[in-house]
């Protein structure tokens, strides 16, 4: 059965099934297999195609979506109540595993160096082995870090969790191939990426992060749950700042710059 929605769309449009194919780095026949046999491209393609020819992806292959709620249910790998109830071997395992990215993003991430201190060490070598490796950090003098200390009832205690969880991870600071930004944005969920793998720790209003839930997903071609928190970590990145301009790397060089000579 030919694919007539898809027809149509081209003959309402600048393109042709040459122009089309081109236009994706495709074989012309390739398109003709969409309209005449009604093949279904890779989701991917299918995006790319249906932005091109602007209309939605449902419009042209319906049964995409199917397929994309299927693969992004199967990105799940388990959901753990609380993040207390992680194991902590998880976190090395996924961290030890990751070869092209790693990439960090909360307010403090104290207990991962605490609960594991190798996993400074583990990100630097990382890096050192040509590891993309980002972390990002709460500026513990921004406003919004302060309101989280109100809202959790720690008060005072958030800000200066980050500020020892900061200095845990300064070691990294400056290191070749380690990006290291704080961010003066709410917080809606703590995200760590390690290649394909994900943990989300779910934040709940006035409740620690400890007490909160563990999502681990895991990317699957056609699904968009992992790649939609993979957007949000970039979104916060590009609002962010490197460490080395904040207040607190600043005091904190000021002061170290300060100590007397052992």
């Amino acid at each position: 059965m030919a694919n007539e929605r898809l027809r149509a769309t081209l003959l309402d449009s600048d393109y042709d099934e040459h122009s089309l194919a081109a236009e994706l780095g495709l074989d012309p026949k390739s398109v003709q297999r969409w309209i005449t046999r009604e093949v279904t491209p890779r989701r991917s393609t299918a995006l790319r195609a249906a932005r091109v020819l602007g209309v939605s992806l449902v419009w042209l292959w319906p049964n995409l979506e199917t397929d994309r709620q299927a693969a992004s249910q199967a990105e799940i790998v388990t959901l753990y109540p609380h993040r207390s109830e992680v194991p902590r071997h998880l976190w090395l395992d996924l961290l030890e595993a990751a070869n092209s990215r790693v990439w960090l993003y909360a307010n403090a991430s104290l207990f991962l160096p605490e609960d594991n201190p190798q996993s400074i060490d583990i990100i630097r070598r990382k890096a050192a082995g040509g590891t993309d490796v980002r972390i990002l950090m709460a500026d513990p003098d921004s406003e919004l870090c302060v309101r989280r200390g109100v809202e959790e009832r720690l008060f005072d205690a958030i800000p200066s969790r980050v500020r020892m969880a900061l200095s845990y991870y300064a070691p990294l600071v400056g290191v070749a191939g380690i990006n290291f930004r704080l961010q003066r944005e709410t917080l809606y969920n703590s995200i760590f990426i390690y290649d394909d793998d994900m943990l989300i720790n779910q934040h709940v209003y006035g409740m620690y992060g400890y007490v909160a839930p563990i999502l681990h997903l895991r990317r699957m071609e056609g699904g968009d749950f992992f790649d939609m928190y993979d957007r949000s970590f970039n979104r916060v990145w590009d609002v962010s700042s490197s460490i080395e301009e904040s207040n607190f790397w600043k005091q904190r060089s000021a002061t170290i710059g300060q100590q007397p000579l052992k």
